[in-house]
C-alpha cells in the first residue's frame, strides 16, 4: 500500500481536532492539557488500527469515552450491600451527618493553630484532645493519622533501644501485612516475647523483666479471638507490676470502644476508660472503628508519659491535618450523650436495628423492584448475616 492510499492518512491531525466546536466544549469541562493529552492517545490508537480511518466524529467518541473512563472522581458514594458495617474496601465507618458539615466549612480558612481569644498560636487538634480526655478520663491526649502510626510513635518514644514485653499470644498481625514485631522492630525496640499463645500468667511477665526493659506492652487481639484453654493477665495486675518497677504499661486496645457493646446486644469490647482507670499509661486506639469518625489514631493516657510522645520527631510526621480534627471533633462529642449514639450516629444506629426492622425494608425494596422484574425474575427474601468488620468483633 502507498502513502497516497493508506487509509490512516485521512485521520485528522490533533491540532485540527483541538480548533473545533465540540473539542472547546470539552476543554471547557476538563482543561485544555488534559483534554490534548486523551485526544493524542485517541488519534494515537487510529493510526495503530487496521482498516479504514475513523471518521471526525467517531474520534471525538473515542475521545469522550477517554474522558469520561479517565477523569471520573476516583472516591464516589456507592450502596454499601455487604452486610459488613465497617467494610474497609467502602471507607470504614460512615461519618455521622455532624463531621460530614464540618467537612462542608473546609472551603475556606480555619483556626486550626490560631487561638482565637488571644490572636495567638494556638494548639493543633486541642478539642479533640480534650474530649478524648474528657470521655476516657486520660489526663493527656494525642492525635495521629492511624492507629498503626501510634502503636509506632509510641514505640519509639518508650521503648527505643530497650526491650518491649509482649504476650505471645498478642503479636497480631492486621490487613496491609501490618505485624506488630514489625513495628516494634521499626521503632527501635526489641521484642521480648512471653508466655503461650494460649496462655500468659503475670509472672511470665515479672520473670521477663530487667534493666533492660522499656515497657510492657499489651495488645487487645481485636480481629481474632484465642478460645478454649486459654489466660490473659489483667491491665490492674500488669500495670502494679510495671508501676513496681517503674514502667509504663502500654495498652494497644485497637478498635477503640468508648460504649458498652453490650447495650447492643453484642459481646463486651475492652472500653478506652476502663484501661485507663485499671492503671495503663498509655492507651492507644482508632478512631474510624468504633468511633465512627476519619482514619486517625488517638494515644491517651498520663501526662507525663504523653508528654514525652508528643515531644518525639516522628509525632510531626504522623500528625492528622484540618480535615480529620474537624470530622474526630464532631464525632467525639456525640459520645458525651450515649443514649443519643441510635438515633445520631450511623454505626450505632445500625447497630441497634432489629430482624423486623431490616425485614421491613427488604420488603420494600421488594415491591418496588417488582415490576421491573415482572416476567424476568422473581424476587424472593431469605435470611442474611452481618457483621461489624474492620478488625471489630471477629466472629460475632
Amino acid at each position: 500500500m502507498t502513502s497516497s492510499t493508506d487509509p490512516r492518512r485521512g485521520i485528522p491531525s490533533v491540532s485540527a481536532l483541538l480548533e473545533t466546536d465540540a473539542v472547546a466544549e470539552l476543554i471547557a469541562a476538563h482543561s485544555r492539557p488534559v483534554v490534548r493529552s486523551a485526544l493524542r492517545a485517541a488519534v494515537t490508537e487510529a493510526r495503530a488500527a487496521a482498516g479504514p480511518a475513523p471518521t471526525a466524529e467517531a474520534l471525538l467518541e473515542a475521545l469522550r469515552r477517554r474522558l469520561a473512563d479517565g477523569e471520573q472522581d476516583r472516591l464516589r458514594p456507592v450502596i454499601n450491600a455487604t452486610g459488613i458495617l465497617l467494610h474497609t474496601g467502602l471507607g470504614r465507618a460512615v461519618l455521622p451527618e455532624c463531621a460530614a458539615a464540618a467537612l462542608a466549612q473546609m472551603d475556606r480558612c480555619c483556626n486550626l493553630q490560631i487561638d482565637l481569644a488571644t490572636g495567638r498560636r494556638g494548639k493543633r487538634n486541642a478539642m479533640c484532645e480534650r474530649l478524648v480526655c474528657e470521655l476516657t478520663g486520660a489526663e493527656s491526649a494525642l492525635i495521629v493519622n492511624n492507629n498503626a502510626a501510634a502503636t509506632l510513635l509510641i514505640v519509639a518514644a518508650l521503648c527505643s533501644g530497650r526491650e518491649a514485653i509482649v504476650s505471645r499470644g498478642e503479636l497480631i498481625e492486621i490487613g496491609g501485612s501490618y505485624r506488630l514485631p514489625d513495628c516494634i522492630a521499626s521503632g527501635g525496640a526489641v521484642l521480648r516475647e512471653v508466655g503461650t499463645t494460649n496462655k500468659t500468667h503475670l509472672r511470665d511477665y515479672e520473670q521477663a523483666i530487667s534493666d533492660r526493659t522499656g515497657a510492657l506492652l499489651r495488645v487487645n487481639p481485636s480481629n481474632y479471638r484465642v478460645v478454649g484453654f486459654t489466660a490473659r493477665t489483667p491491665v490492674t495486675a500488669l500495670a502494679t507490676l510495671a508501676h513496681r518497677h517503674g514502667l509504663p504499661l502500654i495498652d494497644d486496645l485497637g478498635c477503640g470502644a468508648l460504649v458498652d457493646l453490650r447495650d447492643y446486644g453484642l459481646p463486651a469490647e475492652p472500653l478506652v476508660q476502663d484501661s485507663i482507670a485499671a492503671g495503663a499509661d498509655v492507651v492507644c486506639f482508632s478512631g474510624d472503628k468504633l468511633i465512627g469518625g476519619p482514619q486517625c489514631g488517638i494515644v491517651a493516657g498520663r501526662k507525663d508519659w504523653v508528654g514525652r510522645i508528643r515531644k518525639h520527631p516522628l509525632t510531626r510526621m504522623l500528625r492528622v491535618g484540618k480535615l480529620t480534627d474537624a470530622a474526630l471533633e464532631q464525632a467525639l462529642r456525640l459520645f458525651r450523650e450515649p443514649a443519643g449514639l441510635r438515633e445520631r450516629h450511623p454505626l450505632y444506629r445500625m447497630l441497634a436495628r432489629t430482624e423486623a426492622d431490616l425485614r421491613k425494608d427488604a420488603e420494600t425494596l421488594r415491591a418496588a423492584l417488582r415490576p421491573a422484574a415482572e416476567g424476568r425474575a422473581e424476587l424472593e427474601l431469605v435470611a442474611g448475616a452481618s457483621e461489624i468488620g474492620g478488625g471489630s468483633l471477629p466472629g460475632v
